[in-house]
């Protein structure tokens, strides 16, 4: 999924890049990277680590700079590596340029190879690296960088958020089908900023002023001074779903709608659809949470915590293997025996994609003395893989691609089973399924890939 930020100020920027990948880095926990400039050569500190082992006082201090950008990653092209580690950057025909990508391009092998015939030589086995190539094309053509990103957008397939630095000017684009978030705000010290949530915004003292558009090119240049411009239009848009389910943080605004309230929404159909003769309704913390305060307040069930998660422990989705998810769901969640012992327990998790983790976090309560298990989770069945940046890659590790409802129920564990209805969710977010990806869950996907079905979305470019 990956986190990306920019920020265009009259003073050094490196503190408020750190504090606001802080506030993205439940969107990347294996590397993170911030490349700075005053409007020439380019200072950069990237590796491997979470956002507070990664830089200290000594580094952020020596990343002068009033323009740069910064990522957290979390790898679904490309290996795990040093290498892959980004903001890229590099100096081309005089020019300083960086870049940050949150996405998947799905052409990425096609152009690759295109470009390697041309004679150009990859780095790295991030897709990223193909729209750094893209713009080293169109600048040997004495062509403008706007023109490059509209080339971008041209021929790159799949899903991406961008923030690019040239010569200490920030661009900024979107995907046409507007995958993955991005958004703009300012601060009152006169930074302007764009980043992958609206958290990241307010967590340095910003105002979330609106999404960047799908098919929209943001240019911010050293005056602080804003240009929009629509290079390209989709028919019907593709937001990913799953952003709502699971990976953006309950307090973002992603496309006009407030993450909690959308989960808290979801919470109350889950109440309505599976109703259960239960004790307590629990949530499996932090992403369940809000799913179950919705169905605690329809149901009228009280909410009451029978987990406690260990604060100190990663998103364990997100991890980049299944062995290190199962080591640390046992670290990180903890059941309150006191809450949960001979008592039927309604547990409220956001989604179950392998299933592995929700056997373990069904065996621990039942081991802590529970009567019953009634897990409801706060997305339809998990079908089919993603190809436009979440981790779920074949069909082989999704436990909803092979099993129904009852059959998954067994595997965990667990006394009952209920997934919210696709009809609900739609409902909950108030977007118009036609505006929605949902492939990881109808197994039809917005764009020919993979040879998947697809309903191909029609794109106008300007």
């Amino acid at each position: 999924m990956c986190g990306i930020v920019g920020i265009v100020s009259s003073a050094d920027v490196s503190y408020s890049l750190y504090y606001a990948l802080y506030g993205l880095q439940h969107r990347g926990q294996d590397s993170a990277g911030i490349v700075t400039t005053d409007y020439g050569p380019m200072m950069c500190h990237r590796a491997q680590g979470l956002v507070a082992s990664v830089f200290d006082e000594d580094i952020l201090n020596g990343l002068k700079g009033a323009v740069g950008i910064g990522h957290v990653r979390y790898p679904t092209t490309g290996c795990n590596s040093v290498d892959n580690i980004q903001p890229l950057f590099f100096t081309f025909k005089n020019h300083h340029v960086a870049l940050a990508h949150n996405g998947n391009i799905t052409n990425y092998t096609a152009l690759r190879d295109m470009f390697e015939g041309k004679g150009q030589i990859f780095l790295t086995t991030s897709d990223t690296e193909i729209i750094s190539k893209i713009i080293i094309d169109e600048l040997l053509q004495d062509h403008t960088i706007e023109h490059a990103i509209r080339r971008c957008m041209h021929i790159i397939e799949g899903s991406y958020s961008v923030v690019l630095l040239i010569d200490g000017e920030l661009y900024a684009f979107r995907d046409p089908f507007g995958f993955r978030p991005l958004g703009l705000g300012k601060t009152a010290y006169g930074e302007i900023i764009v980043a992958s949530e609206s958290v990241a915004i307010e967590g340095i003292g910003g105002i979330f002023e609106r999404d960047i558009l799908p098919g929209e090119m943001i240019h911010i240049d050293q005056s602080r001074t804003i240009r929009s411009c629509q290079c390209a239009k989709a028919e019907h848009f593709a937001h990913c779903i799953f952003e709502y389910i699971y990976f953006a943080r309950s307090d973002s605004i992603i496309d006009g709608a407030l993450v909690y309230d959308v989960r808290r929404a979801i919470g109350s159909s889950l109440a309505e659809e599976a109703p259960a003769d239960a004790d307590a309704v629990c949530t499996v913390p932090d992403s369940g949470t809000a799913y179950a305060v919705g169905y605690s307040e329809h149901s009228g069930i009280p909410f009451v915590e029978c987990l406690m998660k260990n604060r100190y422990m990663g998103r364990t989705f997100i991890m980049p293997t299944q062995e290190k998810r199962e080591r640390a769901v046992r670290v990180k969640l903890n059941p309150i025996s006191k809450h949960i012992k001979d008592r039927a327990i309604i547990l409220v998790d956001d989604s179950i994609v392998r299933g592995t983790t929700s056997h373990r976090i069904v065996e621990s309560v039942r081991n802590a003395g529970a009567a019953e298990v009634h897990m409801r989770i706060g997305s339809p069945i998990i079908k089919a893989p993603c190809y436009f940046g979440v981790d779920m890659p074949t069909h082989g590790e999704l436990i909803g691609s092979s099993k129904d409802c009852n059959g998954i129920c067994k595997q965990i564990g667990a006394t009952s089973l209920h997934y919210v209805s696709l009809d609900a969710l739609v409902n909950a977010l108030g977007i118009a399924e036609a505006d929605l990806c949902a492939g990881c869950i109808t197994g039809i996907y917005p764009s020919p890939v993979g040879g998947e079905p697809c309903q191909q979305r029609v794109v106008h470019y300007t």
